[in-house]
């Protein structure tokens, strides 16, 4: 299972609360420093830890939600910032104190849908009072337990963990299999070109041939230069073909229109993001004006090539396609979005296979919520290239296949 697959647990808290301590005690090993010095933490430490009858788990350790000055201001940021990427909360407090830096924190997870449980740590110093766990019952905590250095039993914390973690945040559902059956014929066309990893095969790619196992079904994969030959010589016909999205001309032209074709971005699209808002935005790029800001979210980090698909080809292809000149902004991994979410006219987003559905969603709702459109790669690329409703039609159960733009 890759990481963004995993779920994350966020640990969070004031400083020296032991919070540090904590994820040290759940990972089995000395992951984030521990000191008596408040602010040892400072950017945001992850770490994989296997639940015993759950499977592996992405714990995050926070900087203290109370640290000052202006580097402690941006370690705050920081700390916010990773609520919006978790499944999961923890609280840690410790000697009772519950006040509004807690409510802070409580006040995000709620905004974010975020569960949480509470810790109370230290508790060889001060145990926890019977007034200060109703407080954080009445507050929302699902469950406080209690956490010491002298007596560090951490089962009833993963128990606990366990039982609350939502169960979205684990359960896979199927790339393909909404649209497969035992036996079907999977064709992947794979282009091996200079932005392929070197040895081995991008992610979703790798993801769709699990998941077409996974059903019971055959896949086959090969190169865009490959397909028509082996079309002709094996006179098979899949059942389905997810192609690469940058030969999506090549390999529309190769396929018979009568079998259904897709993209592994437009998979992607529909597995982990918002397909509705994708295809309400997506032919918002013929409504394009001259100056407008075009922002595309790649969700993970790469040395570019020179001809990237973000950085340089959808621009490109965006350009062409709309003969205005427009401005196209990038950013990379789950950093800020640069100024106003209203200073863009059209958000595009990558395939998002590094990272969580939870982390996706909440990447674009800001967008979706300003009523500014919202597209993903592999759909704006068949949208201005003309094969923007049969890409889509498995997914979108658009009937009318042969219809085009060009």
């Amino acid at each position: 299972m890759g990481r963004e697959r995993r779920p994350h647990i966020g640990i969070f808290g004031r400083r020296n609360n032991g919070k540090s301590t904590l994820i040290n005690f759940l990972a089995g090993q000395d992951i984030a420093i521990v000191s008596d010095v408040a602010g040892t933490t400072t950017d945001p430490v992850k770490k994989t830890f296997e639940i015993t009858g759950f499977g592996p788990v992405i714990l995050i350790d926070t900087a203290g939600i109370d640290d000052t000055g202006e580097l402690g201001q941006k370690r705050i940021n920081k700390t916010n910032q990773t609520i919006k990427i978790i499944d999961l909360a923890i609280l840690v407090i410790t000697k009772n104190t519950f006040g509004n830096f807690e409510l802070g924190l409580i006040d995000l997870f709620n905004k974010q849908n975020v569960p949480f449980i509470t810790v109370h740590s230290k508790e060889d110093i001060e145990i926890l009072k019977l007034q200060t766990a109703d407080l954080l019952k009445q507050h929302g905590s699902k469950d406080i337990l209690h956490f010491s250095n002298n007596n560090a039993n951490i089962e009833p914390i993963v128990k606990s963990i366990k039982t609350t973690i939502p169960e979205s945040a684990y359960t896979t559902p199927s790339l393909l299999g909404d649209l497969i059956s035992y036996g079907d014929i999977v064709l992947l066309i794979t282009p091996i070109d200079i932005e392929a990893p070197e040895g081995r095969m991008i992610l979703p790619q790798v993801q769709a041939i699990r998941d077409i196992l996974d059903n019971d079904a055959v896949c086959i994969v090969l190169k865009e230069r490959e397909v028509d030959a082996f079309l002709r010589k094996t006179g098979i016909t899949p059942n389905l073909v997810v192609t690469d999205s940058q030969v999506f001309l090549k390999a529309g032209a190769s396929i018979p229109s009568d079998i259904p074709f897709t993209s592994f971005s437009i998979m992607l699209a529909h597995f982990k993001g918002n397909f509705n808002a994708y295809l309400k935005g997506t032919p918002k790029i013929s409504e394009l004006l001259d100056g407008d800001k075009v922002l595309l979210l790649e969700s993970c980090t790469h040395h570019s090539s020179c001809d990237d698909i973000g950085r340089v080809k959808i621009p490109r292809w965006i350009s062409n396609f709309t003969g205005k000149k427009l401005e196209f902004i990038v950013t990379a991994g789950l950093d800020e979005i640069p100024g106003d979410i209203t200073d863009y006219a059209l958000l595009i987003q990558c395939g998002g296979c590094m990272i969580t559905p939870k982390q996706l969603g909440n990447r674009l709702q800001p967008a979706i919520d300003a009523g500014i459109p919202v597209t993903n790669y592999g759909m704006a690329i068949a949208y201005v290239q003309g094969i923007y409703n049969r890409a889509v039609a498995p997914f979108a159960k658009i009937e009318d296949t042969k219809s085009d733009y060009l």
